[in-house]
C-alpha cells in the first residue's frame, strides 16, 4: 500500500427509508465524498461498487447518476466485508498504477430485502434455518462455559456503543439520554443471552470514500492531515490438521488472528500502536472476541478490559467509536465503508464530541458471513 491515501469520505444516514431508493442515497453519499475530496466526478477514472441485495447492474445504474464518463464499474460482494473489500480492490489499483483517484461506493436497503424474503432453506447450508442471533447466541454461551464471562460485560460493551453512537450524526441508533448497562439488560431478548440492544439493527444507507494518490491528496487539501492506507489484507479459511469447519455466519477465530498478523507486519506497527479500532460487533460477543484476536489484549483477558474500560472513550484504545455496528447500523454493502469514513474523520481530527485525543493510527476489521476477513490500517501523516 504504498503512497495510497483517502481523498474524501462521505455517508448517507443509516436508517429505515421505506421511501427512498439505493440511487439516491448513494448519490448523496458520493457527491458527499467528491465535495470533501474537493473532487468532481470528471476526476473519477474507475469505480468499485459494493452491495449485498440490490439487483443485477444496481452498481452500474447507481453509478450513471454521477455522470456518464466511461469509466469502468465493478460490483464487488463480500457479505458484511462487501465494502470493505471493495476498499481493498481500489487501494490495490491505485497502489499498483493503474489509477489515480478511484471511488468506492456501497449501498444497501436491507428494509426491501426483508420485504421481499421467502421462507424456505437448502438442506445443505444450516445457516439458512438458523439466524446469525443464534449463532452469536451459542458463540456467547460457550464463552460463559469456558471463561466465565457475564451477561453484564457484554451489555457494557453494548452500552458504549450505544453512547458513542449517540455523538455520532450518521448513527442509526441515537439515544436522547445515556445508555446504562440495566437497560441493555431490560432490553426485548432475541437468543439468550443476546438481547435487542446487544444486536444490530436492520436498516438502509450508503457510504462512498474516494481513494488516490497521496501526494493529490497534500495538493487537494495541503492544510489538511494526510490519511493513508498503510495495510490491507483480505483472507478466507485455512486448512489445518484436525480443522472443523465451523460454518459461514461465525467462521474460525484463526482468520482474524492471521489477517491482523499481515496487516502488522505490512504497516510496521503492532497492536499496541493503534489509538482506535472498529470491529464486526454485529453482536456484543464478537466485539468481546476481537479483542483478543486482534492483539488488543491477552486470551481471556476480554472481561476484564470491559469492567476496565479500555476500549472506552478515553480509555487505552478506543473501539467502535462512531457507535458500530450496534448503533451506527449495518445495512450489508456500506458497512465496511462506514467504518472507513468514521477512521478517517479521527486521524483528521474531525470527529467532534467522539473525537480520540491525539489519533494517529486506526484499524479497520470486517468479517464477511464468516467465510471471509479484510482489515485495514489507516495512519494520519
Amino acid at each position: 500500500m504504498k503512497d495510497v491515501a483517502v481523498l474524501g469520505v462521505g455517508m448517507y444516514r443509516f436508517g429505515m427509508y421505506y421511501d427512498i431508493s439505493n440511487a439516491e442515497m448513494a448519490r448523496q453519499a458520493g457527491m458527499a465524498a467528491l465535495r470533501d475530496a474537493g473532487l468532481s466526478f470528471r476526476d473519477v477514472q474507475a469505480a468499485y461498487v459494493g452491495h449485498i441485495f440490490a439487483p443485477v447492474m444496481a452498481g452500474v445504474r447507481v453509478m450513471k447518476e454521477f455522470g456518464l464518463t466511461g469509466i469502468p464499474v465493478q460490483h464487488v460482494e463480500n457479505a458484511s466485508a462487501t465494502g470493505s473489500a471493495a476498499f481493498r480492490e481500489a487501494c490495490l489499483q491505485v497502489a499498483n498504477g493503474t489509477y489515480d483517484i478511484v471511488m468506492v461506493l456501497g449501498f444497501d436497503k436491507m428494509t426491501t430485502m426483508i420485504q421481499q424474503s421467502t421462507q424456505g432453506t437448502s438442506p445443505e447450508n444450516m445457516e439458512d434455518a438458523i439466524l446469525p442471533a443464534a449463532f452469536f447466541a451459542l458463540w456467547a454461551t460457550r464463552r460463559m462455559h469456558e471463561r466465565g464471562m457475564k451477561v453484564e460485560h457484554l451489555a457494557k460493551i453494548s452500552a458504549k456503543n450505544w453512547n458513542n453512537g449517540a455523538l455520532n450524526p450518521m448513527s442509526q441508533r441515537q439515544s436522547a439520554e445515556p445508555t446504562s448497562v440495566e437497560r441493555v439488560l431490560k432490553s426485548r431478548p432475541v437468543a439468550w443471552p443476546l438481547t435487542t440492544m446487544m444486536s444490530c439493527p436492520m436498516g438502509d444507507g450508503a457510504a462512498c470514500a474516494i481513494v488516490g494518490r497521496a501526494d493529490l491528496a497534500k495538493k487537494l487539501h495541503p492544510e489538511r492531515p494526510l490519511v493513508r492506507v498503510t495495510a490491507s489484507d483480505l483472507q478466507s479459511e485455512k486448512y489445518s490438521r484436525g480443522h472443523l469447519f465451523m460454518g459461514p455466519v461465525v467462521g474460525p477465530a484463526q482468520m482474524t488472528i492471521d489477517t491482523s498478523a499481515n496487516v502488522y507486519n505490512e504497516a510496521g506497527v503492532g497492536p499496541e500502536d493503534l489509538d482506535l479500532v472498529q470491529v464486526h460487533d454485529a453482536f456484543a460477543i464478537e466485539e468481546l472476541e476481537y479483542y483478543e484476536l486482534l492483539g488488543l489484549c491477552k486470551r481471556g483477558e476480554g472481561e476484564a478490559c470491559v469492567e476496565r474500560g479500555d476500549f472506552e472513550l478515553g480509555g487505552r484504545v478506543a473501539v467502535s467509536t462512531d457507535g458500530g455496528l450496534i448503533a451506527r447500523g449495518h445495512p450489508g454493502g456500506p458497512t465496511g465503508l462506514a467504518q472507513i469514513w468514521e477512521t478517517t474523520l479521527q486521524l483528521r481530527g474531525e470527529a467532534g464530541k467522539r473525537q480520540v485525543k491525539d489519533a494517529r493510527i486506526g484499524l479497520c476489521h470486517m468479517m464477511g458471513g464468516g467465510s471471509v476477513c479484510v482489515i485495514h490500517i489507516l495512519q494520519k501523516g
